[in-house]
């Protein structure tokens, strides 16, 4: 579906004009589609259909309760990294039933919150923190259900600030010393293996990159289980990229169809973490031209959201379409959208060719994912509200930070 569309000449969330979602909450402005959500949601887990398995959305993408509390009533599972995105998905009305605890730092008083909350696995990722774990769940009087990230050593070809499934990676255990971490978890009191996860990066656009991964994993899942090891799941991670220009992108019934093919007749129900397919197309970032600053080698539109607002750009160089919310006739010129930061590098996009004048909107597409999600306050900006729309609904699902939120737990010195 396209969740935002011109509708006589302004740019529409689904039945909502941006217009007046501006006028009503003001700008910077996280704006979200329900109804992108949903189906891209569905468009992932029907692929599968017929296939044991379940979806458990990467909630770093956007961890926003109300993105969080759709994908909950849809049946939807969660793949989390901390004890404060645990919180957020029981906040949210989320099963822990059907949530997996990544990353590579879990701390004891994280693992005795999940413990807790009977979560469905724990996606450990080194001997250490299995040994921590085990003791954990001891004192708690529990077992720890868990399966081992194994790094595949396979080469998303994707920015290598998102490549994770590389030997060189932080993340994972070497897919070599597996066997041996999978034996001794076997041994151990407080640990119950339950099975095996993998997740090579994002914004992934190469399905034979995919196809390696799991012939990698299916190949340890093999050797574990003629020793005796056997597992009911295997989790094969997140990742499919979304179109932000010209990418040619994964489409999830041929991811399917090759992963069916290499499973078969397997009995292992399958984990999948998507994260910003699920939610990446499904938000714009709602901006408003400040001032206009031509020159000689560059025009620079001036806007008020910035890099602490959207730090993709900057950070990895990203591109986002940038679409005018009601374009207006005239002589393009080649415009940098660029925000207030003292930084060089607060831009929000390069060269593009746009009618603009003071007081514009802008809308920056493909911001649902790693937007307000890795926004911050730097130069002391309070950061962006988030609006939700459904149909023609507009729902304001988190407020816009005042100055006094700024320092509202900070103090002076007596």
């Amino acid at each position: 579906m396209t969740p935002f569309r011109p509708v006589d000449g302004t740019l529409h969330a689904e039945d909502v004009a941006l217009t007046a979602i501006a006028a009503r909450f003001g700008t910077p402005c996280y704006v979200y589609s329900r109804a992108a959500l949903e189906a891209r949601y569905r468009q992932y887990a029907d692929a599968f259909a017929g296939t044991p398995h379940l979806v458990c959305y990467a909630m770093k993408a956007n961890s926003n309760l109300a993105v969080l509390d759709v994908f909950a009533r849809l049946g939807c599972g969660f793949d989390i990294v901390s004890g404060g995105e645990l919180a957020r998905v029981l906040a949210a009305g989320g099963d822990p039933a059907k949530v997996v605890f990544s990353g590579v730092g879990k701390t004891e008083s994280e693992m005795e919150a999940a413990l807790a909350a009977r979560i469905l696995c724990f996606n450990v990722e080194s001997a250490a923190e299995l040994a921590v774990l085990n003791a954990v769940a001891g004192r708690l009087g529990t077992t720890a259900p868990v399966s081992f990230r194994v790094n595949p050593d396979v080469d998303p070809r994707t920015h290598p600030y998102i490549a994770t499934g590389l030997k060189e990676s932080k993340f994972g255990v070497a897919f070599d010393d597996a066997p041996a971490l999978y034996r001794h978890a076997a041994t151990l009191p407080h640990v119950a293996v339950r099975g095996i996860d993998c997740h090579i990066g994002s914004q992934i656009t190469d399905l034979p990159a995919y196809a390696e991964a799991t012939a990698r994993m299916l190949e340890l899942v093999d050797g574990l289980e003629a020793d005796g090891i056997r597992l009911d799941h295997v989790d094969l991670g997140g990742g499919i990229g979304i179109r932000y220009r010209d990418e040619v992108t994964i489409d999830p019934r041929d991811y399917a169809r090759v992963v069916r093919g290499q499973f078969r007749d397997r009995p292992h129900k399958l984990l999948f973490e998507p994260g910003r397919f699920l939610v990446g197309d499904a938000g714009v970032l709602l901006t408003r031209v400040l001032y206009l600053k031509p020159g000689d080698g560059h025009h620079f539109a001036i806007v008020d959201a910035a890099m602490n607002d959207l730090i993709r750009p900057a950070l990895y160089d990203a591109w986002h379409a940038v679409d005018a919310v009601r374009p207006r006739a005239g002589a393009a010129r080649h415009w940098q959208i660029v925000g207030p930061i003292c930084e060089s590098g607060d831009f929000l996009a390069r060269d593009r060719e746009l009618v603009l004048a003071p007081g514009d909107l802008l809308a920056v597409r493909g911001a649902g994912a790693y937007g307000f999600a890795m926004s911050s306050n730097y130069n002391s900006r309070p950061r962006a509200c988030e609006v939700m729309v459904d149909g023609a609904r507009a729902h304001l699902i988190r407020p816009r930070e005042t100055l006094a939120d700024l320092f509202a737990h900070e103090t002076r010195l007596p």
